[in-house]
């Protein structure tokens, strides 16, 4: 039985639509002004730690997006980091729960300076559908300052890409 499941679904393909090519010049504009960005405020690449603030994961999944073969993070000169003392951004998603409060602190005192914070996601920004919980200090603005919100429930990486330059070319200068 498991067999024929397998067989009919190797025959038949993929169900889901094909994703549509964006354009080589969007990408290419976008990646130059990434990277002059980027340089001109770093002389560097940024570096990217996300911290999990009590989120369900769907942020998550639209980040862990930005580095798959569709988005290539890298190519536009951004990178996660696996230690705040490596980052000059911090993506924060979900809602901050009470319990991670001083530890979201921490990390942000951890980061070297010049560093941004950016909330992301609808639950990063107020609460989202979790504000008024017992459990829940609010957004990330509650616990820290932010520099950047990226709204949406998840917002897309393109969303997170276009929040990400915003943020360089503001601070360039």
């Amino acid at each position: 039985m498991p067999l024929r499941h397998i067989a009919r679904a190797v025959l038949r393909g993929p169900v889901s639509e094909k994703l549509a090519a964006p354009a080589p010049a969007t990408v290419g504009e976008l990646a130059a002004r990434l990277d002059a960005a980027s340089q001109a405020r770093l002389g560097r690449s940024l570096a990217i730690r996300h911290v999990d603030a009590g989120s369900c994961n769907g942020c998550e999944l639209e980040l862990h997006a930005l580095q798959n073969i569709v988005y290539d993070l890298e190519r536009f000169g951004l990178r996660f980091v696996a230690s705040p003392r490596h980052a000059d951004v911090l993506l924060v998603t979900g809602p901050v729960t009470r319990n991670l409060v001083e530890a979201l602190r921490a990390t942000v005192a951890a980061a070297p300076d010049p560093k941004w914070v950016v909330a992301v996601g609808d639950c990063g920004v107020d609460g989202g559908v979790f504000k008024g919980s017992y459990a829940v200090a609010g957004g990330v603005s509650a616990a820290v300052p932010v520099d950047l919100v990226i709204a949406g429930c998840p917002p897309t990486p393109a969303q997170v890409l276009l929040g990400l330059r915003a943020l360089l070319e503001a601070n360039a200068g």
